[in-house]
């Protein structure tokens, strides 16, 4: 059985929070119940755990983890808590699992009987499997290997790059005027580390990779230069965890905006790449833009200095200090943005 969840009205699994001194199979069945309308015996042994986002009321997208439990119905109620908030169905474990939208979670209902779990293994098997009655399969296999290997650097350069964009959402919304700062600190940590294992395996492709569609050192400069970004936005916001500051000026304010639309305006560029010699020109607008935008940010700057000194200057020198800290950060992640300019118009220029 899934739920329709009451934000989206996509497919989920009941679950919610455990409450203190409540065992997670406990927790687990109360959630059933509430949210599904059904009772039966709860396993205390979870089937296993997946991951997802989970949107916070501050605006927040943070990882959750879900253990999930095995529960034999024995009863579906009529009436129940949140029945008027969501809809429930019975599904085949087939149909769950391409309804929900983790992965994870798709495979752990697939695995639950065992004629699913045999195909689950299937799908997972290395390729190059043959066929008893056939040897096309393993022909097939034997010349896949002899392929020269390209990699899916396209697809990890933007899936880096959409990672850098949810980052600098939760960075701009750090430094505006709402509720919810560790929570927002936390997403740009997580961000960070997502952004981290794409770059380890944009590394590791790149090693093992016979052909590549750019030169390998251009590559890894800008697989680099985007974990710069993400890098500089975690070092801001543990600059503001660690002062606790939540004074934010409009010039600071304007400068993590200017983070934002940077990563957008990456986040369009790097599809972009996948024929360069035909997007050429539109790449180098996007660069300009970015280019622009660090010069304009560097103004910003400058007047968020000299206000700050201003008004602490003689009066509040720790404040001016930390002040210019977080000036500074802001500073380098628009720098970053820029080194990814530079990066791409590399690209552009040795493929035009």
């Amino acid at each position: 059985m899934l739920i329709t969840s009451r934000g989206t009205g996509r497919w989920v699994m009941p679950k919610g929070n455990i409450g203190p001194g409540v065992a997670p199979h406990v927790a687990a069945a109360t959630e059933a119940k509430e949210e599904a309308g059904v009772i039966g015996a709860i396993c205390p042994v979870p089937l296993g755990s997946y991951r997802y986002r989970k949107l916070r009321r501050s605006g927040a997208s943070l990882m959750a983890d879900v253990e999930v439990f095995p529960l034999a119905v024995t009863d579906e109620l009529s009436a129940w808590k949140e029945q008027h908030q969501r809809d429930r169905r019975w599904f085949s474990l087939a149909e769950a699992a391409d309804a929900v939208d983790e992965p994870d979670l798709g495979e752990l209902i697939r695995s639950f009987a065992a004629s699913e779990f045999k195909n689950a293994a299937a799908r997972t098997a290395p390729t190059g499997g043959t066929s008893p009655k056939s040897g096309i399969k393993s022909m097939f296999a034997w010349f896949q290997r002899l392929l020269p290997r390209t990699g899916n650097f396209f697809g990890m350069f933007e899936a880096h790059a959409a990672t850098v964009l949810a980052a600098a959402d939760a960075t701009a919304r750090l430094f505006g005027e709402g509720q919810g700062a560790d929570e927002h600190i936390r997403e740009i940590v997580e961000r960070e580390h997502d952004a981290d294992e794409i770059t380890r395996e944009v590394l590791q492709t790149v090693r093992r990779t016979f052909l590549t569609p750019f030169d390998r050192g251009a590559i890894t400069s800008l697989i680099g230069a985007l974990d710069d970004t993400v890098d500089e936005m975690q070092a801001a916001a543990q600059a503001i965890d660690l002062y606790q500051f939540t004074e934010f000026t409009p010039q600071m304010r304007d400068m993590a905006a200017i983070v934002v639309d940077a990563a957008r305006l990456t986040a369009d560029a790097m599809p972009l790449l996948r024929d360069v010699a035909r997007n050429g020109r539109r790449l180098h607008e996007l660069t300009e833009r970015l280019i622009r935008m660090e010069g304009h940010a560097d103004d910003i700057h400058t007047e968020g200095l000299r206000e700050a000194l201003k008004q602490h200057g003689q009066t509040d020198t720790l404040r001016f200090v930390v002040e210019r800290e977080i000036y500074k950060h802001l500073e380098r992640i628009v720098d970053a943005f820029e080194d990814v300019a530079d990066e791409i118009d590399g690209i552009v220029i040795d493929h035009v």
